[in-house]
């Protein structure tokens, strides 16, 4: 990813909640993805920890998420649509890409 900054989140979902997350993060990818300042998501599942999940969203700016997604009335929706599946606090950090490798 050149220019712009990638969201590392690490979700913690409560044991046995994994299928209920997955059908609301479905209605909550068009919330994210409507956001202005937002480039691609992805969603993974743990294998060893298989209710943690890996959330990396590519967007124009830290601003882009921090002041204008999260400021947002759309933020409130996705939050209640997925933050009542959470075990603990999310924990959310920001990079900014320095190498990458293809075959």
């Amino acid at each position: 990813m050149t220019d712009g900054i990638l969201e590392h989140a690490l979700l913690p979902v409560t044991p046995g909640r994994e299928d209920e997350f997955e059908r609301a993060l479905e209605l909550a990818l068009p919330i994210i993805s409507a956001a202005p300042g937002f480039r691609h998501l992805s969603i993974s599942r743990g294998i060893e920890s298989p209710s943690s999940y890996l959330l990396l969203v590519g967007w124009d700016s830290v601003e882009a998420h921090e002041v204008g997604f999260r400021g947002s009335p759309e933020f409130q929706r996705w939050r209640e649509l997925l933050h009542p599946f959470y075990e603990s606090p999310a924990v959310v950090e920001h990079f900014t890409e320095v190498a990458t490798a293809r075959p």
